[in-house]
């Protein structure tokens, strides 16, 4: 019963701390709500910290952002996709390999970082941030430190892009659209590419989560790839349970994303359960926010080594420069 509660309590204060950002972002009004509610979640959660009482609930607000996906999907237009799916699949595939071997290079090649913190870094930066960080690493035998480091730098850069996308996009008079693919394209987790792209407008982050979701779904190759060149000599049975962890690591959401998405575009879904299920996917992402403001510590940020962040800045630094450029040119 008490585990019931804290669950209730958790939840609760993820509302709370949602409704604060909102009402911050009423009374300043170039803040955007969802970015209010992360750093009101950042600020409580480095002062006050997570309550014992709230944790378990607190840790649900990775479900809330997958079911505020699933039910985005609603709002997701297929012929809209469907146009421009080549062009997109090419973007997203030579995005993701610039990626990896820009960082695979910089960290063996220049910063001397060891084979495996390089290959976390990689998978990190270039697919889904933390989530392809632990995929990765549970397929090359990676240890605690090494994870560490890794997952350290993916979220300080998830931090940093959180403030740096929408002031650029604003600053550049970046186009929705264009916004919303390049964040999708080049920021590294799932949560703060969905939030930036919102604080835009709704077809920035339609379009955002949409890319984003693309680059998720490459997590399997990704990790089967690490796995295959570290793991050359393994046995039939190890391979199996490769197999076995890449499908616990996979996304499953994304199939709830496209089936949402196919049963309203073909209108089994009418237009007016499409308002109301983009509604609702906008209170669930303000829980999602609220923990994901509350899951940032700082001081953990701190321990970050010099090393993996210069790898990861001077990559991040010129693909998402050069994906820009280029999304200028073939959009």
């Amino acid at each position: 019963m008490r585990n019931g509660s804290n669950l209730f309590l958790g939840v609760l204060l993820l509302f709370a701390i949602g409704v604060l950002g909102r009402t911050i972002s009423l009374a300043l009004p170039f803040l955007d709500y969802l970015i209010a509610t992360i750093l009101v979640g950042v600020l409580v959660g480095n002062t006050i910290g997570k309550p014992e009482w709230a944790k378990s609930g607190i840790e649900t607000h990775k479900l809330w952002l997958e079911a505020g996906i699933v039910l985005m999907g609603a709002s997701v237009a297929f012929d809209r996709v469907v146009s421009a799916g080549a062009t997109l699949l090419l973007l997203v595939v030579g995005t993701v390999v610039i990626a990896v071997f820009s960082v695979e290079l910089l960290a063996r090649h220049c910063f001397g970082i060891t084979e495996k913190t390089g290959s976390l870094l990689a998978a990190g930066s270039s697919i889904c941030g933390v989530s392809a960080v632990v995929a990765v690493a549970g397929s090359i035998d990676a240890n605690e430190n090494q994870i560490a480091y890794a997952a350290g730098t993916v979220l300080l850069f998830d931090t940093l892009t959180l403030i740096a996308y929408p002031a650029f996009g604003h600053a550049l008079s970046i186009p929705d659209k264009v916004f919303g693919i390049w964040a999708g394209l080049t920021m590294f987790s799932t949560g703060p590419a969905t939030a930036v792209g919102f604080s835009i407008s709704d077809t920035a982050g339609e379009w955002a989560v949409l890319v984003k979701l693309a680059r998720n779904a490459l997590i399997g190759i990704a990790a089967t790839g690490y796995a295959l060149y570290y793991l050359r000599n393994s046995t039939a049975g190890a391979t199996t349970g490769r197999a076995n962890h890449l499908w616990q690591t996979f996304p499953k959401f994304v199939f709830g994303f496209l089936f949402v998405m196919i049963l309203a575009n073909v209108g089994v879904v009418d237009a007016t359960h499409v308002t109301s299920l983009k509604h609702a996917s906008n209170w669930l992402f303000m829980l999602a926010f609220a923990g994901l403001g509350l899951e940032l510590r700082l001081d953990e940020l701190r321990t970050t080594g010099f090393e993996p962040i210069a790898v990861v800045l001077v990559s991040f630094v010129v693909v998402s420069g050069s994906v820009l450029a280029l999304l200028y040119i073939v959009l």
